[in-house]
């Protein structure tokens, strides 16, 4: 069995307290031998960082940055559902971001939330991915990311 949460520690990194949810939903599933997650938005302490669409007053770097948070509250979710070590490998990224009118970089938002991972899983963090702007996204974040992950 793999030793996830010992990485996360490596790199400095703490599992926050699972994102309560914003409606009528839980943050994660397990169906078989998966678990998926909900959208997670980039709470910090229960609030958003920063909020507003991408290209406009929020910076495609700041995003990558949020992205990031997106996935470490998606591990939450994931940890407090299955256990994280029960991981076996990411299979799916799925980014959402609030994007303004012109803007078209969507994936280098979305690495920030794949690169983590990477640093995280290594070789079993290596996915599919789907990175999409939207015009709006809840309570005025800049990026969600929910992932589907292959579990013991």
């Amino acid at each position: 069995m793999a030793d996830w949460k010992s990485r996360l520690v490596e790199l400095g990194v703490e599992l926050p307290a699972v994102a309560a949810p914003v409606a009528a939903y839980v943050p994660a599933v397990r169906t078989g031998d998966l678990v998926y997650t909900s959208g997670q938005l980039p709470f910090v302490d229960g609030a958003l960082p920063v909020s507003g669409k991408v290209g406009g007053p929020v910076d495609a770097d700041t995003a990558n940055s949020q992205a990031r948070i997106c996935a470490l509250n998606a591990l939450a979710a994931i940890d407090a559902l299955v256990g994280l070590d029960s991981v076996v490998r990411v299979v799916k990224v799925v980014g959402f971001v609030a994007s303004a009118e012109g803007f078209t970089g969507q994936p280098g938002v979305i690495n920030g939330a794949s690169e983590f991972l990477g640093e995280v899983f290594g070789d079993a963090g290596v996915h599919a991915r789907s990175a999409v702007g939207v015009a709006e996204l809840p309570l005025g974040a800049p990026v969600e990311v929910e992932l589907i992950v292959e579990v013991r």
